[in-house]
């Protein structure tokens, strides 16, 4: 399920502690809930737009090749500018950052609503991003402040996380209901009846925060990583138009792979670095950051690919497309709770994680025996189950091990950078799986009747399988890395860690 990730201790990091002498808010509770509201924008937009991407791509006429773009622009803006956000929430204050980032999200929704083309739909993705990425840290650092007692703080930080959890299902279930009995743009609009409820409750409600006068912004280091990674994602993307051999493809890797090298050069040599190199070199913390950047790019991927499937070879309609990823969320949500509260508590991440890792490759590999014949119950349903136990052996152990032992001042960036890796490898993931993809179904289509629809829908098969098979291959990479980089047993656990919260 793709959907965004944070940590309580995001908001920790940044935020200098409240004195002494200034009460929580009477209103905390109230707090708690427009900013519940605001997160719950957030996560639905990770999976609402997904159901609807098959009307509104008949409705625009984008092609295949262009499809991937509605979701990458949104990741890829949230993932690279994350880190800058939180900055950004310190030096202009979190009340501030937290009501811009509102505004901004709702403008750009309605603007992607109202889209008449297909560019105009992705930049409107792209400034969702964008907002999102003041939204998240900002919404985290106001929970933090607002709730100084420990035991309020955990009970507020489930809360929050219980949101986070469902909210990936119920943007499931929503955007089937509005994309089938009102128009794929409602998918869109909704957000700005959750930007008002918030809106107002943040400016009656919210205290206005200090600015802080320590925080710099490593403009150029987020310059280097956003060029980076958007080079990364353009390069793979063109490879499906222009071939491998193209400038317009190899170029833009290249391109891609020197910035982001600058940019970690760079980050030995910043001040305030965005990405503070020495959070990545604890061996555990390392392996939990490949792990999440994987299971975001097979994740992003089978949502993508499936959400096709179900709608156009099936003929599912939206609602019951929503519905049929249910069990792979419940599986999910069930072995998420199991990995953190039971396995690695015992056992440790070393057989979890790989584990995790292999039950997802099986998944995928499943998927590819897909037909136009197949049935729910028996052919789709299975598959969706086994992978959603393998990410959830995986998502949890890694977000949590991958900010645990940090020291406090890192304790935000390894929180944001862990989102950041989820986002990005969703991003990246995308854009290959699309290009393979839509190749493959080319290559199907040659000597063949184009105008056959018989072919067409073999062709998309094709196109659907191949993505499969290369979910299948990163997860079982995946599998290697996590039995080499994990250390042996138990890690150890801070007893006074804030909780994870999982966006």
């Amino acid at each position: 399920m793709p959907k965004t990730t944070t940590d309580a201790r995001e908001g920790a990091a940044n935020v200098s502690p409240l004195p002494a002498a200034e009460s929580p808010p009477h209103h905390r509770w109230w707090i708690l809930a427009i900013i519940g509201v605001a997160q719950l924008m957030v996560v639905l937009d990770a999976t609402i737009v997904n159901i609807a991407l098959p009307s509104a791509q008949k409705d625009l006429g984008f092609s295949d090749g262009d499809r991937q773009w509605v979701v990458t622009a949104y990741a890829l803006a949230f993932g690279s500018l994350l880190l800058l956000g939180g900055r950004i929430a310190d030096l202009f204050g979190r009340k501030m950052t937290f009501l811009i980032g509102l505004v901004g999200f709702a403008g750009m929704s309605a603007l992607g609503g109202a889209a008449t083309s297909f560019e105009m739909l992705v930049v409107a993705r792209a400034g969702q991003g964008l907002f999102g990425a003041l939204l998240a840290p900002a919404a985290l650092s106001l929970l933090t402040t607002t709730f100084t007692d420990p035991k309020e703080r955990a009970t507020a930080f489930g809360v929050f996380g219980a949101i986070a959890g469902a909210g990936g299902a119920i943007g499931l279930l929503l955007g089937g209901l509005l994309t089938e009995y009102f128009d794929w743009r409602w998918t869109l609009y909704v957000n700005l009846a959750f930007a008002a409820v918030a809106f107002i409750g943040g400016m009656m409600l919210l205290r206005r925060t200090a600015r802080s006068k320590t925080t710099s912004l490593d403009v150029p280091g987020a310059v280097l990583v956003g060029a980076g990674l958007f080079s990364l994602v353009y390069g793979f993307s063109n490879a499906e138009s222009h071939d491998w051999s193209s400038p317009q493809t190899w170029g833009f890797l290249i391109a891609g792979a020197v910035l982001l090298a600058v940019f970690t050069w760079w980050q030995t040599r910043s001040s305030h670095p965005l990405l503070p190199l020495r959070i990545l070199l604890d061996r555990n913390r390392g392996a939990s950051f490949v792990a999440v950047m994987i299971s975001g790019a097979g994740m992003f991927g089978v949502f993508l690919f499936l959400t096709y499937y179900l709608q156009q070879s099936l003929g599912y309609t939206p609602v019951k497309t929503g519905l049929a990823f249910l069990p792979m969320v419940a599986a999910l949500m069930v072995a998420s709770t199991l990995a953190t509260s039971v396995l690695v508590p015992r056992i440790g991440p070393k057989p979890v994680v790989p584990l995790g890792m292999g039950l997802a490759a099986a998944g995928m590999a499943w998927l590819t025996a897909l037909g136009l014949d197949s049935s729910y119950t028996a052919d789709v349903m299975p598959p969706l189950i086994v992978a959603g136990l393998g990410l959830g052996l995986v998502i949890a152990p890694a977000m949590s091990l991958a900010v645990a032992g940090v020291d406090t001042e890192d304790a935000g960036v390894a929180s944001a950078t862990v989102n950041a890796m989820q986002q990005v490898g969703g991003s990246i993931g995308t854009a290959l799986l699309n290009t393979l993809a839509t190749s493959a179904a080319a290559d199907y289509m040659i000597g063949r009747d184009p105008k056959d629809p018989l072919v067409q829908a073999h062709a998309s098969l094709e196109a659907y399988s191949t993505a499969y098979w290369w979910s299948a291959v990163f997860f079982a990479a995946g599998l290697v890395v996590s039995v080499v980089l994990y250390r042996r047993g138990v890690p150890e656990q801070d007893p006074d860690a804030a909780p994870v919260v999982h966006m």
